[in-house]
């Protein structure tokens, strides 16, 4: 399980690369043109620059799920086929028509009278179902690739019935979801609903929570109990509206306010304990990714790019941001700032709310933001280097990318690995990361490492039972190109 989880993160960096762009343009856009999420009349060159360049980035972020199904479907597959893409975005269109909310409410015409119900399949199209399809696409990819059916059926064969067997295994799965995900979907509303009884500590439960269930697109559910009119709360319309705490049964824009300082400072923070945790040749990568998404994080409140940069990489992290969330919450709380957010916490709503009547000591940003970046580092670089977590610069073969093949010719180096391997019968799945070729075999005291090493390699590790890892170099492409050919 643990290694089938190690794939899918390195899977998930594929479409995760895309998102520091969308950060640089939305982050530009915004300052731009602030009236894309304030309202308001867009003129003006400036202006209209603005528009353009956070609809560039929004159309990034806005349709990430598909990101994860094409990223999935092709990282999980072996050979990383496109055949795998494709029959995850399959998966996907299936899943998401026959439970969009047209779809339920005609097979089950009583959803539509169930508010929780109805708004869980409204939301359907999250990252969540991205990750599910994209799993659903490769593992058939994987399994039928090669199917082999009777010769009137012979075009469908092989890698042609791979997207059909996915559409079929997801109608099952939306079928099971149909019962399913209302019912998790309806749980956390009755968490949220639980949770407004418990004032500052609530808070502060909430903003946890809201961060523990973004990969899972779970949070929209408690983001409708808390910002709208779901339950009788409506934190952010009733904000954005003019009114005051005098106006509610609770204080206005509590479950708004906490965001700001994490968002704005300790993601800048978190992200600043990265980079000085990645390794040396590895920094300039590190600050590729992570430095453009807290400047993102810190005008206008779009953390995805950070968040999924290495939520899958050290999901233990991932808990701890969540953790501090919630901690960061109840103190500002507590304190009594108060701000409010159309689209996000970042410096552009934190400015606009400002002048609402109900916002409140929006001066404390500036002590409470020095904390946030000060413990979000401290916290970051802290469990990064004692539990050894492998965020961006610090993954596992870094330290083996100067390794130099001593042999070039990687037909003859492939040939002699497989040979050392015992021959193409031994073999079960072929991989390669960044260094590395990584091979699964069926009898493990077939292979002879002294063979392997006559190749010219740098070593072999043997990580389990049926698993060998031939050390290549920065050349492992090729000799992986090579190896897979003499395979089939």
């Amino acid at each position: 399980m643990m290694k089938y989880l190690q794939k899918l993160g390195k899977a998930l960096m594929l479409p995760v690369a895309v998102l520091p762009i969308c950060g640089i343009l939305m982050g530009i856009g915004y300052f731009l043109c602030p009236a894309t999420m304030q309202g308001g009349e867009i003129t003006g060159a400036a202006n209209l620059i603005g528009f353009f360049l956070v609809k560039a980035g929004g159309a990034l972020i806005d349709n990430m799920a598909l990101l994860f199904v094409v990223g999935v479907g092709v990282g999980m597959s072996d050979d990383n086929d496109g055949t795998g893409g494709v029959a995850a975005l399959a998966s996907w269109l299936m899943i998401t028509t026959l439970l969009s909310e047209g779809s339920v409410t005609t097979l089950m015409p009583g959803i539509a009278e169930d508010t929780n119900r109805l708004l869980a399949f409204q939301k359907i199209a999250n990252p969540f179902i991205g990750i599910l399809a994209g799993v659903i696409g490769s593992s058939c990819y994987n399994k039928f690739k090669g199917t082999k059916l009777p010769s009137w059926l012979a075009f469908f064969s092989g890698k042609r019935s791979v997207a059909i067997v996915s559409g079929v295994v997801s109608i099952v799965a939306a079928a099971i979801l149909l019962f399913i995900w209302p019912l998790v979907f309806g749980a956390l509303i009755a968490v949220g609903q639980a949770v407004v009884g418990m004032d500052v500590v609530g808070a502060g439960i909430y903003a946890f929570l809201n961060r523990l269930l973004i990969p899972t697109g779970l949070h929209h559910a408690l983001n409708n109990v808390f910002w709208f009119d779901t339950i009788g709360l409506g934190d952010l319309s009733h904000f954005w509206a003019g009114e005051t705490s005098a106006d509610v049964t609770w204080s206005l824009g509590m479950y708004m306010s906490g965001f700001f300082p994490c968002m704005m400072f300790g993601i800048p923070g978190a992200a600043l304990a990265m980079v000085h945790c990645a390794k040396d040749n590895k920094k300039k990568v590190a600050i590729g990714l992570v430095a453009s998404a807290a400047v993102c994080a810190f005008l206008c409140g779009v953390t995805e790019p950070f968040e999924f940069g290495f939520m899958f990489l050290a999901p233990v992290l991932y808990l701890i941001y969540a953790i501090l969330y919630g901690i960061f919450t109840m103190v500002t709380v507590a304190l009594g700032f108060r701000a409010g957010f159309s689209f996000s916490a970042g410096a552009t709503d934190l400015l606009f709310s400002s002048s609402l009547p109900a916002a409140a000591k929006t001066w404390l940003i500036l002590p409470l933001g020095l904390a946030a970046f000060v413990v979000f580092y401290v916290v970051f670089r802290f469990a990064i280097t004692k539990f050894d977590l492998k965020t961006p610069g610090r993954e596992d073969d870094d330290d083996e990318t100067k390794v130099v093949l001593a042999n070039n010719n990687f037909t003859d180096v492939a040939r002699i690995v497989l040979e050392g391997i015992g021959g193409k019968a031994n073999v079960t799945s072929i991989d390669n990361c960044i260094t590395r070729l990584r091979l699964e075999i069926k009898d493990y005291t077939k292979v002879d490492e002294k063979k392997i090493k006559s190749a010219g390699v740098a070593g072999v590790v043997r990580p389990g039972k049926n698993s060998v890892q031939v050390i290549i170099g920065t050349q492992v492409q090729h000799v992986a190109d090579e190896f897979k050919k003499l395979c089939k």
